[in-house]
């Protein structure tokens, strides 16, 4: 990962000026009593869900739609415990951590070691401009884009379409993208194991449930749960990475710490839904420093002022499905036009 160089970001708390690496260093402990009750109250309630949406088949399909909707949002909050496994944040053992994001990886068609291993590049190149293309929003800069070829722009225009990014996308990247090992971006076998062990588990689970339900049952159900969950899960991660003053620098210039805190935003949702996403939305506090459990995000947030950002709200974050382009004169996310700054 990258060295942490930023070290004046700092503010006074009480008589003294605290170092970013001071603020979060208390809240870097996970809780094991916290981390099982997560557990508990996330993967019952889905269990749950997902029969209910079952039987629910034999009603209407509406009332299943709208269990399996419900189910979504605990497969959302059970990624997070997954991806704080892959940082090693969410039990002290690596070995527990290991086990749970495997089990959890299961549920989320997500393949543990070769996530983690593309997230962490993730973490260590947010933000900087010559290291995209791993774990990230597919984005280019304004001169890039305008001396593309014709079908290039047009690829990079329907990748950031609205319906193909967050409707489309979402599933074919977690139902078939995540089951192909070359789309892997390591060559190491623990890596490559972890998608053909998750694709394996997936195909015995598909092949129990079509004896036991049936395949047209277990898909009506499993179908809309992934669906949604992946679309969510994609928008926060788009909205939590892309908005208009969004930090970008070339290699060079790049800082790890200012990447974290201003290309990785704050959004403050409403308690309902931050419950669901496992406080992701104070993720500028997260890039900053992945060991946190996400338990423990919101107590560094308020308990530090230098952590308090501007924050994206809903409203405030649907501007940033306009934006397309990062304009390297202006520092700032554009349209596919300088012109469109406001429109998109």
């Amino acid at each position: 990962m990258a060295t942490e160089t930023l070290q004046a970001v700092s503010a006074p708390v009480g008589a003294k000026s605290v170092s970013w690496q001071q603020a979060v260093r208390p809240y870097q402990d996970s809780d094991l009593r916290r981390s099982v009750w997560q557990l508990f109250t996330s993967i019952v309630p889905f269990f749950i869900l997902w029969y209910l949406s079952y039987r629910s088949l034999t009603i209407h399909y509406a009332l299943t739609l709208a269990l399996s909707t419900i189910a979504a949002l605990f497969v959302l909050r059970i990624f997070i415990i997954f991806h704080d496994c892959g940082h090693g944040s969410f039990f002290k053992s690596q070995w527990a951590n290991d086990i749970t994001g495997i089990f959890t990886g299961f549920i989320t068609f997500t393949p543990y070691y070769a996530w983690r291993h593309s997230h962490a590049i993730h973490h260590a190149t947010a933000g900087d401009l010559d290291r995209r293309g791993i774990g990230d929003v597919w984005t280019l800069t304004y001169d890039e884009y305008h001396t593309m070829p014709f079908w290039k722009r047009m690829a990079y225009r329907m990748y950031r379409n609205p319906f193909m990014i967050f409707v489309i996308g979402p599933v074919i990247d977690f139902v078939i993208l995540q089951r192909l090992p070359g789309v892997n971006a390591s060559e190491k076998a623990r890596e490559k194991n972890s998608v053909v062990i998750t694709n394996l588990f997936l195909l015995g689970m598909f092949l129990v449930m079509s004896w036991a339900i049936g395949w047209r049952e277990f898909i009506l159900v499993q179908l809309p749960v992934i669906a949604v969950a992946s679309s969510i899960g994609v928008w926060l991660f788009y909205v939590q990475h892309q908005y208009e003053n969004v930090y970008w620098e070339r290699h060079d210039k790049w800082d790890f710490a200012a990447a974290a805190l201003q290309g990785s935003s704050y959004y403050e949702l409403p308690k309902i839904l931050q419950w669901f996403s496992g406080n992701i939305g104070f993720h500028h506090i997260h890039h900053l420093s992945p060991r946190i459990p996400n338990y423990k995000l919101e107590d560094c947030h308020n308990q530090n002022e230098i952590f308090q950002i501007e924050p994206l709200t809903l409203r405030t974050s649907f501007k940033s499905l306009h934006i397309r382009l990062f304009d390297e004169d202006r520092h700032k996310m554009i349209g596919y036009h300088r012109q469109e700054e406001s429109a998109g």
